[in-house]
């Protein structure tokens, strides 16, 4: 025995050492790899922010283009409307000087004519009376039956006093087919009264043309709309696209309302693109252009050289991995033959201090557990409890069903005394054949009954057949003991003989229960 005390420290010892080179060797491996990691983290980060820095000079480099573009068309929608809207002011003005019913037909026909060949984007200029009958155009034939009264312009002005010229939605003209947009003003007798209505039409292939010569992608989007959102004309060019709406896009729902110019990044409600935009309303007339280039063309060249970095990135972590692994192999192998071997005494140590049977820990266990937790609870200021359990009837048992019967008992027994000690502190042993212990630091003593009663409740609920029991299944007996270190001498062995005074006096009382010195038998 005593042999056997004296080669335990140096057992201990050669486990502390082999933990201690275990946790150096870690240390090492750590910091190497720690190194390697802020390396590679450092080439990220670098990697990262020019990455995202060239990102954001992509969409810079993007928004200065779809702003020169949406001023550039801006200007050009607004010199095309301002050209016709000057031209039909002064042709008004002649027509209304003369009287509608007066008006020379012939010299005016070729005064059309002449402005229509010098303004590309006319498609014509008409003149009709009160009734809507075509009176004089640009054009060389009149159809017999051309009357205009049903369009929208006409019956604007014929219902209303605004001399101002009027940009209407694009229809469809009845003398040549083509796509049009309509640009009307009012003309009055002397009297003030409706006279008819003076008209130019711009052709939609106008804008069309301009729009194609712009070097977008294949994305992109240019659009002309009234400020309602009604679309007069985009690139691409879609026919069943002109007069749809853009009321409910992003730009004229969030961004018209609270500003006439900006860039905006959105989908696109025609064809669920999305672009980033700018957009412009004319300061003239009720109109809005829209310049956008999809988000896919602007971010392309971005993710093209991303790939080239990354394959950069990737070479350069992978040679420094390699170098890394090859340093790193020689101390992993040291650590795996170190960590192993410290494994092994570590299983070793921790079979010398579990019960074989229930998987608990045993008598050992306990002794060395008792001494650290008195020296903590009187550290603390804390309670300690200790119960004591016995499998009652327990030889009766054996007797009845033999060893193996009893050996898988007390194994049931064991796993309801481990299911019901809930705290990772406390420790649960088998103190000795059908004996069991319970440590429970930081208990008192309602904590301690209320464990025991769980204790003995779990092995109540395990309806183990007994037939030698009163009861007819196994139960067991308690004895439960607290103490408070700090303000009293305790030791193992009291707290040890206490808990079994009280495991006697319940064994005493009946079985089947728990005693404790200080709270009523339950």
């Amino acid at each position: 025995m005593l042999g056997r005390k004296q080669l335990e420290p140096k057992k201990d010892s050669f486990i502390e050492t082999s933990s201690a080179k275990t946790v150096q060797a870690g240390a090492t491996f750590r910091l190497i790899v720690s190194f390697m990691l802020v390396v590679v983290v450092a080439f990220v980060a670098v990697e990262g922010w020019r990455t995202w820095r060239d990102y954001r000079s992509a969409f810079a480099s993007a928004r200065d283009s779809v702003t020169n573009l949406a001023r550039a068309t801006a200007q050009h929608a607004e010199d095309t409307i301002r050209q016709v809207d000057v031209l039909t002011a002064s042709l008004a003005e002649r027509v209304e000087g003369d009287g509608l019913q007066s008006i020379n037909i012939p010299r005016i026909h070729n005064l059309l004519v002449q402005q229509s060949k010098i303004m590309p984007q006319l498609h014509g200029l008409f003149i009709y009376g009160p009734d809507g009958q075509w009176i004089v155009t640009d054009k060389e034939v009149t159809p017999e039956t051309a009357n205009n009264a049903d369009r929208d312009y006409f019956q604007f002005h014929r219902a209303h006093d605004d001399r101002n010229v009027r940009v209407g939605e694009v229809v469809r003209s009845r003398s040549t087919d083509d796509l049009i947009i309509p640009i009307s003003r009012r003309l009055n007798n002397p009297d003030g009264s409706f006279a008819g209505v003076l008209l130019g039409t711009v052709k939609v292939s106008y804008f069309v043309d301009y729009y194609g010569d712009f070097k977008i992608d294949d994305k992109g989007a240019l659009v002309l709309a009234m400020r309602s959102g009604t679309i007069l004309v985009r690139r691409p060019f879609i026919a069943s696209v002109v007069g749809k709406s853009l009321a409910n896009s992003e730009i004229f729902k969030r961004y018209l309302p609270n500003s006439t110019e900006g860039v905006a990044e959105a989908k696109a409600v025609i064809d669920d693109t999305e672009r980033l935009y700018g957009y412009r309303a004319l300061t003239t007339y009720p109109l809005v252009v829209e310049a956008g280039l999809s988000r896919e063309s602007i971010t392309a060249p971005w993710r093209r050289d991303l790939q080239k970095t990354g394959f950069v990135l990737v070479f350069l972590i992978a040679v420094l991995a390699v170098f890394g692994l090859i340093v790193l192999s020689q101390l992993r192998q040291r650590m795996m033959m170190e960590k192993e071997l410290h494994h092994a005494h570590q299983t070793m140590r921790d079979m010398a201090l579990t019960d074989s049977l229930t998987g608990l820990g045993n008598r050992r266990r306990l002794d060395s557990a008792l001494l650290d937790e008195i020296r903590l609870a009187k550290r603390q200021g804390s309670s300690l409890a200790l119960i004591m359990l016995d499998v009652d009837y327990f030889k009766r048992y054996n007797d009845k069903y033999g060893h193996a019967a009893g050996d898988d008992c007390l194994s049931a027994v064991g796993g309801a005394i481990q299911q019901a000690v809930k705290r990772p502190g406390d420790l649960a042993v088998r103190y000795g054949g059908e004996e069991f212990t319970v440590l429970l630091p930081n208990t008192d003593r309602a904590g301690a009954a209320q464990v025991a009663h769980d204790i003995l409740e779990a092995i109540r609920s395990l309806n183990i057949e007994h037939a030698e029991h009163p009861l007819g299944k196994v139960t067991a007996s308690a004895g439960i003991t607290t103490s408070q270190p700090s303000t009293e001498a305790v030791t193992p062995a009291t707290l040890l003989k206490a808990a079994d005074a009280q495991l006697y006096s319940a064994k005493q009382q009946g079985r089947n229960r728990w005693c404790s010195a200080d709270v009523p038998t339950q």
